[in-house]
């Protein structure tokens, strides 16, 4: 998998010391024998020993398919002979189906735009093509990288291209990471409908709330986000690619544009369309960060709602202790049988992250000049990045956290009847004021608020009226 890939070298930098010599408008270079990738991506491997990270599964996913649709559009157009278009798909199929990954080694901070990465795939595809054919790799005929491989592509208008489809791919994964946590929360919202609590505001005592309905608050905000990424996504199906190099569509068919849409749209499986201007499609990452804010708004939320978790849970003698959430591991090297909220702050940091990688988005968004945004090896890094972790993240928390909770609703109880806003019932009866002096006496004196109020003009019906938290739950007047 990428995530073991991103913490090594290639096998072929690592398997033998043989070298072959390549040429580009350079000069000479040694790449290692036995690589698929050539003389391009080695000089990126050596130019940009930056990170050790390299291009996520999905952003090569849509590379290739970018590849493979080409082929075939070109096939039918008559302009890469039909024997070398199939090779050019089976290639392809291959890397789709998790052959060949190893091969990608450009590191995620590269040459702008993603020449690097764009040049690598290029080179893997013409050299495992030629190979079918008994050609030594390196060899570059008859396929050719850049003549067969990318006609009628540049590196500007496949890359923004390569951002969307890879955000497409990971979209069902995350919506449905989205929709599963909801359910979590919904799930238990009607398994605690019933039990009644003290409210907080200002991390103080308020008015009684049903455990229910604070938990499908959640739900329903996670549902929220839903339909806002959903909306997010809408824009990312417009395509440029045909724009070649600065959106004019230089070196392309007339019909390629629509034959590139139709046929990514089908390896998808959702309607994909060129879009109404391609030099806006490869200047402008607007619909990017659309994405990555709609993603950065959740996990807002969603790091608020661990947040909330980890509060209802403290304890267990010392906190609020008003739901237990189960036990995964232990929680201290030092301290035995403590268990901590771990789901809860793995999702904070994750959020964190993904915070951070929102905010790298929109300085490479803004950092585009003219024909071209350059910072889009990063960009592409990161978004792919942030929907890989949000989708793991909220995956998680549902099934190893949200799904076991439990609710003591003794404890909810009695912080409901012993908070002293439960007196708020009273201001319809005794005024605002009146019932402020009464509260402010129970918590100086620490008096039982039942005592206090047996002391007024109220009658016993009146007084048990203020402890029917139930009531309190919803409109009561």
């Amino acid at each position: 998998m990428a995530k073991k890939g991103n913490q090594k070298k290639s096998k072929t930098q690592l398997s033998s010391k043989a070298m072959r010599v390549e040429k580009d408008s350079l000069g000479e270079l040694k790449v290692p024998k036995n690589a698929y990738y050539g003389v391009q991506t080695a000089r990126a491997v050596e130019n940009f020993p930056i990170s050790g990270w390299h291009a996520h599964p999905a952003f090569i996913d849509g590379t290739v398919l970018i590849k493979k649709a080409a082929a075939t559009v070109h096939g039918q157009l008559g302009l890469i002979p039909k024997k070398h278009t199939q090779l050019i798909v089976k290639v392809c199929d291959e890397i789709l189906s998790g052959q060949h990954r190893e091969e990608f080694v450009v590191d995620a901070f590269q040459a702008g735009a993603g020449t690097s990465h764009h040049m690598n795939v290029n080179e893997v595809i013409a050299n495992r093509a030629n190979e079918m054919l008994k050609k030594p790799r390196g060899s570059y005929a008859p396929i050719h990288p850049n003549d067969h491989v990318n006609m009628a592509q540049s590196t500007n208008d496949v890359i923004p291209t390569a951002i969307r489809l890879s955000s497409l791919l990971l979209k069902k994964d995350l919506l449905s990471a989205v929709q599963g946590l909801a359910k979590a929360f919904r799930k238990k919202a009607k398994e605690w409908h019933k039990i009644v609590k003290s409210g907080r505001t200002h991390l103080q005592d308020a008015t009684p709330i049903r455990l229910g309905q604070e938990v499908g608050a959640y739900a329903s905000c996670l549902e929220s986000h839903f339909k806002k990424i959903e909306q997010a996504y809408q824009p990312l199906k417009e395509l440029g690619i045909g724009g070649t190099a600065v959106g004019t569509g230089v070196n392309s068919h007339p019909k390629y544009r629509k034959m590139m849409a139709s046929n990514l749209g089908k390896y998808l499986k959702i309607p994909l369309k060129p879009a109404k201007d391609f030099f806006e499609a490869m200047q402008s990452m607007a619909p990017i960060v659309g994405l990555s804010d709609a993603l950065k708004n959740m996990a807002l939320d969603l790091t608020r709602i661990a947040n909330d978790l980890r509060l209802l849970s403290s304890g267990p003698r010392t906190g609020l202790g008003e739901i237990v959430l189960p036990p995964v591991q232990p929680g201290s090297s030092i301290m035995p049988g403590k268990v901590n909220p771990v789901l809860a702050e793995m999702t904070n940091q994750s959020c964190f992250f993904t915070l951070g990688l929102n905010t790298a988005i929109s300085y490479g968004s803004q950092a585009g000049q003219l024909e071209l945004n350059v910072m889009m090896p990063m960009i592409a890094y990161s978004l792919c990045w942030q929907i890989t972790i949000l989708t793991n993240t909220m995956n998680a928390l549902a099934k190893k956290c949200v799904d076991g909770i439990k609710a003591d609703a003794e404890r909810c109880r009695w912080f409901g009847e012993n908070s002293v806003s439960i007196a708020t019932v009273l201001n319809p009866l005794l005024g605002y004021a009146k019932t402020a002096e009464i509260v402010k006496k129970a918590v100086a004196t620490g008096r039982p608020l039942r005592d206090l109020l047996a002391e007024t003009t109220l009658t016993p019906k009146q007084i048990e009226q203020v402890f029917k938290l139930e009531d309190s739950t919803r409109p009561n007047i």
